[in-house]
């Protein structure tokens, strides 16, 4: 039997690489944003009404819900805005699917942990996000699990992909790299690179699996934005160009950044579902993909 599948936030970046896996392994898609383009429909999860009715004629076994404000300055500046979008709208899909016994695939973030550790943060690492954008992840987090038996949450690292949809850091320095001589790019900060092509992999995989529960899901390794941007020029094949190491007081920001926000995919690994690459043949493979576009 065809699984149905309600899909948030489908003109996103993710839902970019996740949409087509999911038809090529047969859903039926209700793909939503709250922007209709296409055959995506439009859809705003904090207007609870409206999500009860479309739930009720657009009915579904599973909910992948991509749809948040990711915007970590946005969220600083705009507390409101990210509380409504990223754990009010979440409660409202939560609460339809306990009500039609759905499953829920949740994506969350590393931004939940504080960046005071130095080594990658597990699954059983407790939370204690710095931002807003953080803090409104985590109490969506909070409600899928308390209000759900049958969910999936699965948090991501610092997202590439997306090519036109991605508006990130890989995707702004490649957008400086041909403009300017010299780009400065901070070195103090740590993380994980996530594909959002590997990640959509890594969720199927979650899915199928039939292990309810919370994941982390990055590419293997941990490295600084500045090792990322060295890897940009080298696979863009740009010597021209130089990158000067800087420390965040260069970018004062309205939402301050954890300095270690690297995860490890422990529950995978213990299953033996861990088969993501590493960030540079990620990387290298994304921007082959911006090559061949431009």
């Amino acid at each position: 039997m065809q699984t149905r599948a309600i899909v948030t936030g489908a003109n996103g970046m993710l839902a970019d690489a996740l949409i087509p896996l999911l038809e090529k392994k047969g859903y039926l898609l209700y793909k939503t944003d709250i922007v209709s383009q296409d055959d995506i429909l439009k859809v705003d999860i904090t207007d609870k009404a409206l999500l009860q009715d479309f739930f009720k004629t657009h009915n579904a076994d599973i909910v992948f819900h991509l749809a948040a404000e990711t915007d970590v300055d946005k969220c600083e500046l705009n507390p409101t805005h990210a509380y409504n979008t990223n754990t009010a709208g979440t409660e409202n899909l939560a609460v339809i699917c306990k009500e039609r016994g759905m499953q829920m695939v949740y994506i969350s973030t590393g931004a939940v942990f504080d960046g005071a550790k130095e080594t990658g943060y597990t699954e059983e690492d407790m939370p204690k996000p710095l931002t807003v954008y953080g803090k409104s992840k985590l109490e969506g987090e909070k409600i899928v699990s308390s209000l759900l038996d049958r969910y999936y949450i699965v948090r991501a690292g610092w997202m590439i992909g997306g090519y036109l949809r991605d508006k990130k850091f890989v995707w702004k320095i490649i957008q400086l790299i041909k403009t300017s001589k010299e780009i400065k790019v901070v070195i103090d900060k740590v993380g994980s690179p996530t594909f959002t092509k590997d990640f959509a992999k890594g969720v199927l995989n979650i899915v199928k699996s039939g292990e309810f529960g919370l994941y982390h899901c990055v590419n293997h390794g941990i490295c600084t934005r500045f090792d990322i941007a060295k890897k940009i020029l080298e696979y863009m094949n740009t010597n021209d160009v130089i990158l000067k190491p800087v420390t965040s007081e260069e970018f004062p920001l309205p939402a301050p950044r954890g300095k270690f926000e690297a995860l490890i995919n422990k529950r995978l690994s213990t299953m033996g579902l861990d088969n993501m690459r590493t960030w540079q043949d990620a990387l290298k493979e994304y921007i082959e993909e911006i090559k061949n576009e431009t």
